[in-house]
Parts: C-alpha cells; structure tokens; sequence
C-alpha cells in the first residue's frame, strides 16, 4: 500500500465515524465499465457493481452524457415547485415496463430506503391499515421502517431501537434452510400457504395493509424461492385484499436477465420499489404502483426536495436506453448462462459450496463447513473475499450468517475480464481448501 493510500486512510479514520463501514481498503481514483483502478495504480475487476448499483457498467458513456447534457441545462429546481419533463417521462415508461394490466403510476425518491418508507405509507393510506409483514432474512434498508421491515440485527439494527410498531414477520421460502423442516417439491411451497396461519396468531389480514417482500432475497443471502411460492402468495393476499409490494431495490434493473425479477414468477405485483442500478449510478429510487393505490394520499403527503432530481432522472431514462434498445438484458442472460455453469462446477469441485442458488447474473453459492449439517462457512467466506481483493477481484458476500458469496458484476463485463475474475475466484477456493 502507497503512502498516499495509507494517507487518505488516516483521513478516513480521522474525519468519518466507523459507522459507514469499508469491505475493501481502496480508494478508487478512476472506474469503467467493469473494472476499477485505485490511487496506488492497482486494478481491479468488479464483481461488486457498488453493491448492485452498476448493472449498465461504471461511467457508462450514455449514462454520462445524459447527465452531463441535463446539468448544462438546470441541475435542480425542485419537482414540487417547477416541474420538468425527464420526470414525466421516467414515470411513464416504468408504469408501461411494469407487470400488471392495470392502471399504473410512480412517484420518485432519492434512495431505495426512502422507496420502501413510500410504499408503506401508500398502502396505509390506502388501505386505512397499519400491519405490514415483512419476511425473515430481509433487507429494506436502514432507514427507521426500512430498518424495522429488516431482518438481520447486527449490523443494522443493533442499539438503533425502538423500532417502528405493527410490523410481523414470518418465514421466507429459503429451501436449502427450510424454516418448516421440509424438501422441495414434496413440501407443496408449505411457506407460501403459512400465511394463512400467520394472520391467525399475528395479525388478522381485515389489519393488514401490505406484505413486502424481495423476488429474491439480496443482503439476506441471494435466497431465491420455488416457482409456486409468489403466484400462491399473490392469491392470498388478493384473497383478502391486501396490497403486495415487491422490493426490486437490489434484483431489478435487469439484474436477473429481467427487467424486473419478479417477471420470472409471472405475478402482478400491486406495488414495485426500485432503486440501485436504476439511474446508472446517481441517487434515484422508485414506486410504481396501481393508480388508486398511488393517486389515494392527499396532494402534498407524498414527497422530498431533492425527490426525483433532473440529472438522476436522466441518468435512469439513459439506463433504460442501455438495457433496452442496446441489447443489455440479452447480454445479462448470457451473462447468467455463463455463471451458473461455472458455479455448478465449483460445487462439483469444492466441498465447501453447499448450494448454488439465483436467477441470471444474480447469483450465490453458499459456503458451508460440511454438507450434511450445513454449519455455515462465515469465516472462510470472510478468508475468500479478501484472497480475490489480494488478487484483484472485488466480490461480496452477504446472508444472515455472512457465508453467502454474490455475483453483482456490470453486464458490460468482457469475456476477458470475467474469465479472469472467475479465474481468480477459483484460485482462491483452491487456496482456502489448502489452508
């Protein structure tokens, strides 16, 4: 590590509180496409994507050139004083790319955190209701009921209670750990149908206002659920006339080979939150919902100054560009083709991979010290990501036990660059099983 890089790390330490936490010690002087290069010189191929944010590449030329041309023209006037047109324009190409036959509109925000404190409210409003069930494993952000809707409590809500009321939480369809002890298929998607028994002895479905859930689970270890579970649990919901909102803040953008990952399972949602790799890098989140679901709160209930700024919002209708008319998604199914016969080899040939599990490019293996009990691997998954940082690859991992290894690497990715960090990631596996 150069002087500079030991510098600016003492700036860090000095300036910053440790709260806002570092997974790697590099500072980052110039980022492209999918690839890095720090202060010291050193490269790296990113398999990170700024934790999800990155789908269309760093610095995407179009992404950057729609953002330049908007801040030549105005940077912020503030939606709820003057209007402008790219806002417009961004709400009605999502509500006409979301699922659902049906009426639809959006609002924006600036986070996805801020995104699901929205739907929330919405659907209260709406549906003059209070109970929100959430899921085991979880992540919706940090924010207060963002936070509370989370799962994990250390990191994220260690100390930072009390936690906002009427919140309920049941088990996920995490098949590799069921929560009910049972095998897929011939547990019949029971997690799906415990709803109805969870409005039994937590909240009744008449105090219900909305069930939240992610297509697929990000910080909670990439747990990706049945083809039945989303249609069963869409039934029910529809059943008793609850609102689904569907948290696509990590697996949207494309990161599935979708556009929205929830398509995979053929459902409607009534509410869709969006975020990270949405604006291509700028602060922008989403709702999009059914219109009287979006339209019930009073004019001025909804909102924020910055809330769908000019420039995010251009950035976001240049992503949408890149995926859509450059061909993007198709290259992140291929993406997807690729990883996941490289995965299953992996666990072919290392014992320490207990499962492989995702959709697309969006993919986890989970580390484990023994199949048959399926300890989980935390330290070594720890062990391994810093191996790849040391060989010049920045991957994550994730998951309530920190054992889950993540593919969140920009679709833009050349076969070079991605067979040299696969190369890298077995490399290191062969280490860890050496060590």
């Amino acid at each position: 590590m150069s002087q500079i890089s030991q510098d600016l790390i003492k700036r860090r330490e000095k300036n910053i509180p440790q709260g806002p936490f570092n997974t790697t010690t590099a500072f980052i002087k110039k980022a492209e496409g999918a690839c890095m290069t720090d202060v010291d010189g050193k490269k790296y191929i990113d398999f990170a994507g700024g934790i999800g944010v990155n789908n269309v590449g760093h610095s995407h030329p179009k992404v950057v050139k729609a953002i330049t041309d908007q801040a030549n023209s105005y940077i912020h006037t503030c939606f709820h004083v003057a209007m402008y047109e790219p806002y417009v324009e961004l709400a009605e190409k999502l509500n006409m790319l979301a699922p659902g036959n049906f009426d639809k509109m959006t609002m924006f925000a600036n986070s996805g955190a801020e995104a699901v404190e929205n739907a929330v409210k919405i659907t209260r409003y709406a549906t003059k209701r209070t109970g929100i069930i959430c899921f085991e494993n979880a992540f919706h952000g940090r924010t207060q009921m963002a936070m509370s809707l989370t799962s994990k409590v250390k990191p994220y809500k260690l100390n930072f209670g009390p936690f906002v009321p009427e919140v309920y939480r049941m088990p996920y369809a995490y098949c590799y750990r069921c929560p009910f002890k049972l095998k897929y298929p011939s547990c019949d998607t029971a997690c799906a149908d415990f709803l109805e028994d969870f409005f039994i002895g937590n909240v009744a479905p008449e105090n219900t206002a909305a069930v939240i859930a992610e297509p697929i689970q990000g910080e909670g270890g990439f747990v990706t659920p049945p083809a039945e579970y989303f249609p069963k649990l869409k039934k029910i919901c529809e059943k008793y006339d609850i609102p689904l909102i569907i948290d696509e803040i990590q697996a949207g953008s494309g990161r599935t080979g979708k556009f929205f990952a929830i398509e995979h399972w053929g459902i409607e949602p009534d509410v869709i939150t969006l975020a990270k790799s949405f604006a291509g890098g700028m602060p922008l989140s989403a709702v999009i919902g059914r219109a009287d679901l979006m339209n019930a709160p009073h004019v001025g209930g909804l909102g924020g100054t910055y809330s769908g700024n000019p420039v995010s919002c251009a950035a976001a209708l240049a992503v949408l560009d890149i995926l859509y008319e450059d061909n993007l998604l198709s290259k992140a199914k291929d993406l997807g083709e690729i990883l996941i016969d490289r995965f299953t080899k992996f666990a072919e040939q290392f014992e320490i991979i207990g499962d492989v599990r995702g959709k697309g490019p969006m993919l986890g293996m989970e580390l484990v010290k023994d199949r048959e009990t399926k300890e989980p691997a935390a330290e070594e998954a720890k062990k391994l990501v810093q191996l790849c940082y040391e060989k010049g690859l920045i991957i994550l991992s994730c998951g309530n036990f920190g054992n889950v290894i993540r593919t969140l690497m920009p679709f833009v990715i050349t076969d070079e660059e991605l067979e040299k960090g696969l190369s890298i990631l077995e490399e290191s596996f062969h280490e860890l099983e050496r060590s």
